[in-house]
């Protein structure tokens, strides 16, 4: 912005662009100055031009001494004139001086300006770059601000499927533990099913080595009758005969008996090692249970019909089944 400039100001431009023998314009005048509006130089300028034939015909006007001799008027005219010449010249360098000041302060005012300039566009360059970074602070915020949201869902899934396993965890350790007193059940009741059937195959075994000596004792009487017999009467021999077989019949029955319950007995005890095995299984099943996938995984459960103890206490008793004649007592 051009700073304002005095009448005087631009009367001494217009004697200096005149004394380098350049004629003085508006223009000119600005450019000499270095600032100016043009219509106040032009205003100035045209006052310069009004006042220039005064002054020439005011330093053209020799000095008046009144009876001074014609030489000694010339000389003082001569004087005159070289005292204006030099007072020119030291309003010159005078203006001079305070040109180049006021040069040098136009020069300080214009690297002012730049440096202000600079600054100005340091200060917009940085507030461009806090906008951009607002912009970017704002998704940033956003952005965190969807992913805590998303991370909060993700945790709570993650408490959701916590809180699954557990109660998977200990439904599965209820059903072991359920399996574990249903194995000792079985055991217990498989121990008592062996140790009864163990009693019974003794006693049955007792009784029919009892009957297969009563059987004997039985033979040899009855031999000794029908050799007695035979003495006596044919007809008493054939029934004495019929009675020797029939107890014959009899002592073998008691024997195919007792094996058939030997037989029982090797059954049970193949169940039972099979039962003694069962924990073993039941604990690789509990195993692989846990081992399952969570979605996938079923709680093994057994029917009640493929209980093996149920097995056994289901089967007919032996001393139902075993029917020993008694012994001929003739």
């Amino acid at each position: 912005m051009a700073r304002g400039i005095t009448e005087s100001e631009v009367h001494t431009a217009a004697d200096e662009i005149v004394a380098t023998g350049d004629r003085p314009t508006v223009e000119r005048i600005r450019a000499h100055l270095g600032t100016g509006s043009p219509n106040t130089v032009t205003r100035w300028l045209e006052t310069w031009w009004r006042g220039l034939g005064a002054r020439l015909e005011a330093q053209q006007r020799p000095v008046a001494v009144p009876g001074a001799p014609e030489a000694v008027i010339t000389l003082a005219g001569e004087w005159w004139g070289l005292a204006l010449e030099h007072a020119r010249a030291s309003a010159l360098e005078t203006l001079a001086a305070q040109r180049a000041a006021l040069q040098a302060e136009r020069e300080a005012l214009l690297q002012e300006r730049a440096r202000f300039a600079a600054e100005a566009a340091v200060l917009r360059d940085q507030v461009s770059a806090a906008a951009h970074a607002e912009r970017l602070a704002t998704t940033q915020a956003t952005e965190l601000h969807r992913l805590v949201s998303q991370l909060e869902g993700q945790v709570k899934e993650m408490a959701r499927q916590r809180d699954a396993a557990l109660l998977r965890a200990t439904e599965a350790d209820s059903a072991r533990q359920a399996a574990d007193v249903r194995i000792q059940t079985l055991q217990d009741a498989a121990s008592t099913e062996r140790e009864a059937l163990t009693q019974h195959i003794r006693v049955v075994e007792d009784r029919a080595h009892a009957e297969i000596d009563h059987a004997r004792q039985d033979a040899k009487e009855l031999r000794a009758r029908l050799v007695a017999a035979a003495q006596e009467h044919a007809g008493a021999q054939k029934s004495l005969l019929q009675t020797a077989e029939q107890a014959k019949t009899a002592a073998a029955e008691a024997h195919r008996d007792a094996g058939i319950e030997r037989a029982r007995a090797d059954a049970l005890e193949k169940q039972l090692a099979k039962l003694q095995e069962l924990p073993a299984a039941l604990e690789a099943a509990i195993r692989q249970h846990s081992k399952a996938p969570p979605k996938t995984r079923k709680t093994a459960t057994r029917k009640p019909s493929e209980n093996p103890g149920v097995a056994l206490k289901t089967q007919s008793k032996p001393e139902e089944r075993i029917r020993v004649r008694p012994p001929f007592r003739g």
